[in-house]
């Protein structure tokens, strides 16, 4: 089989941020995208993170992540604009990144005009002393990720199908044939897109020469109710996000709807469970004191276990931070793509690996320039 999209039909396992983005990026196109989950519904996995932040990485060399995550964030800024509703699922706010490790210079040779050192207005109020070392990014706001999700998976060409658990994936002539545990074909397509965070591992590991080395990130984040909140503790709270130490977000609706607040997410890698536990909630709140150490202080109350609720979940990660995307070994698996591997970056990244994928796919121009695709794809890891 030729590396071309003569019959426009595609399978995509996942439904999480990745999965729906690919879908979404094909649909578009013209494909007919049968999306299959093993959830019964949107956001079971990573992307069911109440709220989290689209911002880009800096350095002072303006390295390949950092390029490659302003492209993201504009994808992911663009693509909320058109499907969410603004105030409500997402905000282009701006955020403020304290600079706790001195490490996020800005590049001096980089025309990028959206981040730049923070202002002596931004740093106050934030609540940080005026010698605080901070950046402002501009273009970077906060996301609903679930609700992104469902967003593109309503588009039309996507049909969803929850409560499919892939046990097995194999190559069938011309096709791609996805199976259950008891060997039973859930569905074929001559191309198939494998978007399930970590849950990839095990249906690609059998394959011949794959050598894509995918690990388990587990993340937990904290949050409570703005009514819960004394007026002393909303008297502190910054305008807008602030990260830099995880990250904290105020003024957001929670998954049950009443607006709350947000402080996460905790790393813990090589973990492939996700309980949601009281000593994360501890660790969460020591993030906020580095973070925010006015605000930190003023909200020690607020983790009590009568009042903080958590989530927590699995993202998945590679060595070098960056994902593995599009054609996995074009000569060995034809027709077999990937998008994963974001780590904890899903929801500046997956919107973009979603146009690079399906442009891989439908064979046209790449959403960004080849010497930085070349970083995300997937081929980079086929064995000779």
């Amino acid at each position: 089989m030729s590396y071309a999209c003569e019959t426009r039909q595609a399978l995509v396992i996942g439904a999480g941020l990745s999965g729906s983005a690919v879908a979404h990026s094909l649909a578009v196109r013209g494909w007919s995208v049968t999306v299959l989950d093993q959830a019964p519904g949107v956001g079971a996995g990573a992307s069911g993170l109440p709220a989290g932040l689209a911002a880009p990485h800096v350095s002072p060399d303006d390295n390949v992540l950092s390029r490659i995550t302003r492209a993201g964030v504009q994808a992911t800024l663009q693509r909320a604009q058109a499907l969410l509703q603004s105030g409500t699922d997402w905000a282009q706010t701006g955020v403020l990144e304290h600079n706790l490790a001195g490490k996020r210079r800005l590049p001096s040779n980089t025309s990028d005009h959206h981040s730049a050192p923070a202002s002596a207005a931004q740093i106050a109020a934030a609540g940080l002393p005026p010698d605080t070392p901070a950046l402002w990014h501009e273009q970077a706001g906060w996301v609903r990720p679930r609700q992104l999700v469902a967003a593109q998976l309503r588009t039309p060409g996507v049909q969803v199908r929850w409560s499919q658990a892939v046990h097995t994936i194999e190559r069938r002539d011309q096709t791609w044939g996805v199976l259950n545990a008891q060997g039973h074909t859930l569905a074929q397509a001559p191309w198939l897109v494998v978007a399930s965070a970590f849950d990839s591992l095990s249906l690609l590991q059998p394959l011949p020469g794959f050598a894509v080395p995918l690990n388990p990130l587990r993340g937990q984040v904290s949050f409570g109710l703005m009514a819960d909140l004394t007026e002393a503790q909303r008297q502190r709270l910054p305008p807008f996000p602030v990260n830099g130490h995880g990250s904290f977000i105020s003024g957001v609706p929670t998954p049950e709807g009443p607006p709350g607040w947000f402080i996460g997410a905790t790393f813990e890698r090589d973990c492939s469970h996700s309980p949601v536990r009281a000593e994360d909630h501890i660790a969460n709140r020591l993030r906020l004191a580095t973070l925010l150490p006015t605000l930190g202080e003023a909200m020690a109350t607020q983790f009590g276990p009568d009042r903080v609720h958590g989530w927590a979940g699995l993202r998945c990660t590679l060595p070098n931070r960056l994902p593995a995307v599009g054609p996995i070994d074009r000569l060995r698996l034809p027709g077999l793509c990937l998008s994963t591997g974001m780590g904890a970056r899903g929801i500046s990244l997956a919107v973009l690996c979603g146009e690079l994928t399906a442009a891989w796919m439908n064979q046209e121009a790449l959403p960004l320039s080849e010497a930085l695709a070349k970083h995300l794809a997937a081929e980079r890891f086929a064995s000779a």
